[in-house]
């Protein structure tokens, strides 16, 4: 008789780890930081179809790294619950952490229980009426939240993309300079990103109630001359 296989539960956590981590490293990155007027959120993208940013309620926006598949599928998931929430309370009941909350509940249970876990980092931004009430929250791919200041890194290069916004970032920036300081962290010393490469979008808080928009080429361009 075959004696039944068995692997530790902390060997088995930590395989999943490593298999989620390779997977979100082989994607590119994406940086959110606060500036004057709101959330300023940048992704290395050079597809102008397949979006890493988008926006998940009025004044929310949503970032994805990893893979595409199942971070879209997260995505459309929070737009669902964030429809339901706003039309059977109020729209004012909808914000960025719960929806937070119900993302890590989502990525904790599959990687505790499924074989694969999913292989995605995500961003939830909220813009509000005053520059110190923004919230921006990374749910990592076992469900734990990170709750952020001022900005926030996602991807494989995450600790390096960090500690060079780190040494740019200021409060009260403008947009021109926040676009500049995010491509500058996204690029690093060694290479230069174009307007293509890139996906750019913002939550303004002089926008109404609809604050998420995005920013074509030649406007990033023109930030960044």
């Amino acid at each position: 008789m075959s004696m039944p296989f068995y692997v530790a539960p902390e060997q088995m956590m930590k395989d999943r780890a490593d298999y989620a981590r390779k997977g979100i490293a082989r994607g590119r990155s994406l940086a959110a930081l606060t500036y004057d007027d709101g959330i300023l959120i940048v992704a290395e993208n050079p597809s102008s179809t397949l979006h890493k940013v988008s926006e998940i309620y009025d004044r929310i926006a949503f970032g994805g790294v990893g893979r595409y598949n199942e971070y879209d599928q997260l995505r459309v998931a929070g737009v669902r619950a964030a429809d339901l929430k706003g039309y059977s309370y109020s729209r004012d009941d909808v914000d960025a952490r719960s929806l937070a909350n119900q993302y890590s509940q989502i990525l904790g249970q599959i990687f505790t229980h499924e074989v694969k876990p999913m292989e995605v980092e995500i961003l939830i931004a909220e813009v509000r009426g005053q520059a110190g009430e923004d919230q921006m929250f990374h749910v990592l791919y076992d469900g734990t939240i990170v709750d952020e200041h001022n900005y926030s890194v996602l991807g494989g290069e995450s600790e390096m993309i960090a500690e060079r916004v780190s040494q740019t970032w200021s409060q009260g920036l403008a947009l021109r300079d926040a676009v500049k300081v995010a491509v500058g962290a996204l690029a690093g010393p060694d290479r230069t990103l174009s307007p293509d490469d890139l996906e750019v979008a913002i939550l303004s808080r002089s926008d109404g109630r609809r604050a998420f928009r995005r920013l074509d080429d030649s406007q990033v361009a023109e930030h960044l001359a």
